[in-house]
């Protein structure tokens, strides 16, 4: 039975409003859920609709079976008809019937993203191609890419023009297409851009499905495709009784092949598109909402509207800049738990949020000290993730390497060509002379059957006593740097170049961020003591699922949840916006990135603290980026603590020191280094712009670095290990690294 007397009037609009295209433009927390639900019962009830003539498609399985489920409640009998489901399931629905007619067998399998990893694996190995040259995921991003813009092979060599990388790929493409055909398989893309070629070559089936659903609602439609928009109006083609839900101020998923324009030009597409704007917010108090529409409306790429409440004026948006991102994880924790202790709240109201994952380990780490338990959503522990695994085992194994799972986990990372067969004469020969499997493995030579196994076992072993040589030099951070380098593990995620691929480098930076902090901080450093203070935090694995829990996510990972105490850390130019966008000269990567940002925002329903690092360390460099441009652009009359920026944060990342470079031409250089310590509030240690022994730059000198290029080196410190070198890069401004791995040239 349909309730819209509980419905506002822009609400009723869109349950009424069932002829035509409509787009309902749903801000976060405006109700659109019940909007649909209604405007289906409506529909079915009121305007005597079968039931087989809606579909409803969503992006997820939750989603689609939450729909359903309210859908059930306010229709009853019949709703089991009404096509509720994701993209996906639809057209594998479709192609059940109908992919015969375009060369596949109706019983045709779908590959999951293992399935064509392995595909592409052989693919590669047919085409004689070195996967150090184009990795498998590779690969699969490019073809995935191509997919959701609906460019088959075909079309893929065309535009790849005379360009070598893209010629390779087109026949990668070819033949990672020819092979699915062979085993009547799809992978996810094929299950869309397949039901589109059906339904563009196919006049009997596109008249069939336009004639079924003569009403078709489409959910989150700013996280829709080429692919997906095509598929959508060829659905609609004849009735175009379309109705698109979503918000333009929650388009996230670039990275992923969403289309913005899909929402921004729906009207032109369709000129007498009905437009409905959902702006009363049923989640957030006055204050979080002003705050919210203060950020968004700093973006050109958007449709107007501002999210408003009958509800309470609530607390003013709590903004703090601390020195260090340990002190900003530390009084994020405190607050949580002071809220609690206070009776406000439980931990499972309580979620902080940030942009990339490798934030999580400070956060991590003070939820365990502090004994407040945590659910990392989204991702796994941080200690627990891959990457990190794989480097911590080599940590092991060069520490003792006693521990056997440790040493078989990376026999083969990387690949070293060491089959199972092999690795199990090893364990027997081990257990059979009661040694370790480290052991064993210096004993491969005199092992039966391997000999030529032993010879791809030597370099491993030669690896792990080289840098077990290294760790007696009292040094972890150079350890860990030389075995990066050895192994070419970094290498070859810089290769693979894909969205995780980057996630997991920045991973491996965070744990080297990890180990010069347990450096600087503790009395007598060993490698043995790191292991264990890490063996300590990755522990919170145990806890019990079912607990309350604190929620720790990326904001990505945020979209469409709320929690009534919302932290958003790492506020700060190029961490959040990434350095990646502020440097791309894209100013529409800037707008997602604010868009990201009004999407945390408004997860938060009482209280919001938002904090920033006056000093950040990544990849073991300590780094001084400004306030976030986004903290400037909120409301003062909503804030508390309001932050007041000087003379030198008003200007981006990039150009912090700007002002300070133009005058360096004309000042000498003693006037400039005072004038850098003054603007980046740096406490120096003694004065070493002489030339610092054992290297060949001072003060004052052009440098160049292998990542950063070139740039101009404004300190020098002595760190007792190691010399604490400052530069100012032209293009990735001030990086403070340790000179033993910084591996600086002098220009």
């Amino acid at each position: 039975m349909i309730t819209t007397e509980k419905l506002n009037p822009e609400q009723q609009k869109g349950v009424y409003t069932v002829n035509g295209p409509v787009l309902i433009l749903a801000g976060a927390g405006s109700g659109k859920t019940r909007v649909l639900t209604n405007r289906t019962a409506y529909l079915i009830e009121e305007k005597g609709v079968e039931p087989y003539n809606i579909l409803a498609i969503t992006f997820t399985n939750k989603a689609a079976a939450e729909m359903r489920r309210r859908i059930n409640e306010l229709v009853g009998h019949g709703a089991e008809a009404i096509w509720i489901s994701t993209f996906h399931s639809c057209c594998v629905r479709i192609l059940r019937r109908f992919a015969d007619r375009i060369g596949y067998d109706t019983g045709f399998s779908i590959y999951d993203t293992d399935d064509s990893n392995s595909l592409m694996k052989d693919v590669l190995k047919r085409l004689n191609i070195d996967n150090k040259m184009i990795k498998e995921k590779t690969a699969l991003s490019v073809i995935s890419s191509a997919k959701n813009e609906l460019i088959d092979p075909m079309q893929f060599r065309t535009d790849a023009g005379g360009d070598f990388k893209y010629l390779k790929l087109a026949t990668i493409y070819e033949e990672y297409q020819n092979s699915l055909r062979k085993n009547n398989a799809m992978d996810f893309d094929d299950l869309i851009m397949n039901t589109v070629k059906l339904l563009r070559m196919d006049n009997d089936v596109r008249e069939a499905y336009q004639e079924r659903f003569q009403y078709i609602m489409v959910d989150e439609y700013q996280d829709t495709n080429t692919a997906q928009f095509e598929l959508i109006s060829l659905l609609a083609g004849k009735y175009k009784n379309l109705c698109v839900v979503g918000d333009d101020d929650q388009s996230i998923y670039k990275f992923r092949g969403a289309n913005i324009r899909n929402i921004l030009d729906f009207e032109k597409v369709y000129p007498n598109a009905t437009v409905i704007k959902l702006e009363q917010n049923y989640r957030s108090t006055q204050n979080i909402l002003t705050a919210a529409n203060g950020v968004i409306a700093n973006n050109t790429g958007r449709k107007s509207k501002a999210l408003w409440t009958e509800g309470a004026e609530g607390d003013k948006v709590r903004f703090e800049q601390f020195d260090s991102g340990t002190d900003e994880a530390i009084a994020i924790v405190n607050d949580i738990a002071r809220r609690v202790n206070a009776g406000e709240c439980e931990y499972k109201d309580c979620a902080v949020l940030y942009r990339t994952n490798a934030q999580s380990r400070l956060l991590e780490e003070r939820f365990v000290a502090r004994g407040i338990p945590y659910k990392l959503i989204g991702g796994v522990n941080f200690y627990s993730r891959k990457e990190i695994k794989d480097v911590l085992a080599y940590l092991k194994t060069i520490d003792n390497a006693k521990d056997d799972i440790a040493v078989t986990r990376i026999l083969n990372v990387p690949k070293r060509g060491i089959g199972q067969t092999s690795e199990n004469k090893v364990a027997d020969y081990a257990y059979a002379n009661g040694v370790s499997f480290y052991d064993a493995l210096k004993k491969a030579d005199v092992i039966p059957g391997l000999s030529a196994a032993a010879k791809k076992i030597k370099p491993f072993v030669e690896l792990i006593e080289e840098l077990r040589e290294l760790l007696k030099t009292g040094n972890i951070e150079l350890t860990v740097e030389k075995l990066l380098e050895k192994t070419g593990y970094v290498d070859e995620l810089i290769i693979e170049n894909t969205d995780e691929s980057k996630a997991r480098i920045e991973n491996i930076d965070e744990l080297i961020s990890k180990v010069v902090d347990y450096e600087k901080n503790t009395e007598n450093p060993t490698l043995s003591g790191f292991l264990e203070e890490v063996a300590l935090v990755a522990d919170i694995d145990s806890l019990d699922e079912d607990a309350d829990y604190a929620v720790l996510m990326t904001l990505h990972g945020a979209k469409g949840l709320e929690f009534t105490n919302v932290y958003m850390a790492g506020m700060e130019d190029g961490l959040f916006p990434s350095y990646m966008s502020l440097s791309s000269g894209n100013y529409d990567d800037v707008e997602e990135e604010r868009r990201l940002c009004y999407v945390g925002i408004t997860r938060a329903k009482k209280h919001l603290m938002m904090t920033a690092a006056r000093a950040r360390m990544i990849r073991g460099e300590t780094q001084y980026n400004p306030v976030s441009r986004f903290i400037k652009e909120l409301p003062k009359e909503v804030m508390d603590g309001y932050y007041k920026p000087n003379k030198t944060d008003d200007m981006p990342v990039n150009d912090t020191f700007k002002k300070a470079k133009a005058s360096w031409k004309n000042n000498s250089f003693a006037e400039n280094v005072n004038t850098y310590k003054s603007m980046a509030d740096i406490k120096t240690g003694k004065d070493m712009s002489s030339t610092s022994a054992g290297l060949d730059y001072s003060e004052g000198d052009r440098v160049s670095h292998i990542k950063f290029g070139e740039g101009t080196v404004l300190m020098i410190k002595d760190g007792g290990r190691d010399y604490e070198v400052t530069v100012d890069f032209d293009e990735a401004g001030v990086r403070k690294m340790f000179a033993s791995f910084a591996k600086l040239k002098k220009c």
